[in-house]
């Protein structure tokens, strides 16, 4: 294949790609993964469950510590009273306290990261009616 050749077929490769490009589209067979939209932020479903999330917080750390100090006591006195069960209640109390920290933490976690996610989404939304409010202020100037 002689040079002049091989680059008339890279520029015919290089024509079709950039004819084939579509901007601000999907293309008519579907493409785009599941067919619909790639990203969907809907701010009053976020804010209620991070709500959700900060409210089941709340409750855990509030309710889900009522019978620790009592737990303990009955594990001590059951310990001092020579009972073999004092150390198998002490080991449920401090089980549980290991697992309602890390439920906590979870919960902490999740009501954050929405609430993160919320007020990012806000940011860029703005960011991007801003800039698209310049093109247009371009585009009219062009007309």
């Amino acid at each position: 294949m002689t040079f002049e050749q091989e680059w008339a077929e890279l520029r015919a490769v290089a024509a079709a790609k950039r004819t084939a490009m579509q901007i601000n589209s999907v293309p008519a067979e579907g493409g785009g993964g599941g067919g619909g939209k790639d990203l969907v932020v809907n701010r009053d479903d976020l804010g209620a469950i991070g709500n959700d999330a900060y409210d089941l917080l709340g409750r855990l750390a509030k309710e889900g510590d009522i019978a620790r100090s009592s737990t303990f006591d009955a594990a001590t006195a059951l310990t001092n009273g020579n009972f073999v069960s004092g150390s198998a209640v002490l080991k449920v109390h401090d089980f549980w306290q290991t697992h309602l920290k890390t439920l906590l933490d979870a919960c902490a976690q999740i009501s954050n990261h929405l609430d993160y996610s919320k007020a990012r989404h806000a940011k860029d939304e703005a960011k991007v009616e801003g800039e698209l409010t310049r093109v247009s202020v371009l585009t009219e100037y062009m007309k």
